[in-house]
Formats: structure tokens, C-alpha cells, sequence
């Protein structure tokens, strides 16, 4: 049911898997700042991504999501699963009661619920508050200035599993630590 990245973009519809590919081009690197912040935690997580190979929110968050489990190394797994794969995930994991994607569950090893994020970070949620409710003004979701901000807000979800993971009382035993 879960797939890769690789393989959930090969397999979407071509004009859906073009723009994965277009919005991946715009993925930022991560900065040295960043890196610091993935590095030197030493406990394995799974990322669940929740999505819809047709959905424009997905196609620009899920290359941020592998970029940044990429540079996490081999202690990062990102899989993703389609939204209409299986009902009891879309019961699951709603939003407002609505069948939203994408949804990020971040697991443990052994696949306990670290945390769940959906369907947007902070930053897009506040570029669509401006733009549909007149709230402050609306840089848009695509520019490389909002597509940075929305970057470091997934990085800093990352940093934080791996902080709870690493602090985490099971996993300190289990590694005497």
C-alpha cells in the first residue's frame, strides 16, 4: 500500500508526475544551519506521507519531506500512501472531519505515533488567510521566499521527532543511553 517516493511519482498520471518533478526542481537545498540541526541523533523514524498524486499541496511538500529525510540519512524512511489506498486511514486521519492531504505521520521505529501534521504548515496556512480573508498580504505559496519559510518549518518538525525520539524514556533504555 505504502510506496516510496519514487515509485508513488512514476505511478501517478504523467501531468500529475510532471509537476512533482517541477515542484522537486524548486526545493531548496538545506542550508549548513539546517544540516547542524539533523545531524547527531542516532534514532531510526518513519514518515508516512498521506497524499494525493494530484494534489498541489502535496506535489510541493512531499520533495521537501524526502529532501529532508534525505539529508536525516538512513535513519529516515519516507513512504507515501494514497489517499484513496485504504478507508480506515482516510477515517484516520482527517482533518475538520474533510478528507485533506497531505497528512505527515512521523512514526518510531517501532511504528508508535511520534506526531501528526496536515495539511499545511503555518506559513501557507497564513498566504491563504491573506489571500482568501484579506489578512495581511499574500506573497503567495510558490515564490522562493515562501517556499524557504515552508522548508524550515518541515525542517523544524523533523528536528523535533528526532529530539523526542532521542530524549524519548523507552528508547533510553532500550539503547542505555
Amino acid at each position: 500500500m505504502a510506496q516510496g517516493y519514487n515509485a508513488f511519482v512514476e505511478g501517478a498520471d504523467p501531468k500529475h508526475a510532471e509537476r512533482w518533478r517541477e515542484r522537486a526542481e524548486r526545493t531548496p537545498e538545506l542550508t549548513e544551519e539546517q544540516l547542524k540541526r539533523l545531524q547527531g541523533y542516532d534514532r531510526k523514524f518513519n514518515v508516512l506521507v498521506y497524499a494525493g498524486a494530484w494534489c498541489g499541496d502535496c506535489a510541493r511538500t512531499v520533495p521537501m519531506l524526502k529532501r529532508i529525510a534525505e539529508a536525516c540519512g538512513e535513519k529516515a524512511t519516507v513512504r507515501v500512501i494514497a489517499r484513496e489506498a485504504s478507508e480506515e486511514l482516510q477515517d484516520e486521519l482527517r482533518i475538520l472531519g474533510a478528507l485533506r492531504v497531505p497528512v505527515v505521520v512521523f512514526l518510531s521505529e517501532d511504528f508508535f505515533e511520534v506526531g501528526r501534521e496536515g495539511d499545511r504548515t503555518l506559513s501557507v496556512y497564513r498566504a491563504k488567510a491573506a489571500r482568501e480573508i484579506g489578512r495581511e498580504f499574500d506573497a503567495g505559496i510558490l515564490t522562493p521566499k515562501a517556499i524557504s519559510a515552508e522548508f524550515d518549518e518541515w525542517v523544524n518538525i523533523f528536528e523535533k521527532t528526532m529530539i523526542m525520539l532521542r530524549l524519548a524514556p523507552f528508547y533510553r533504555r532500550r539503547y542505555n543511553d
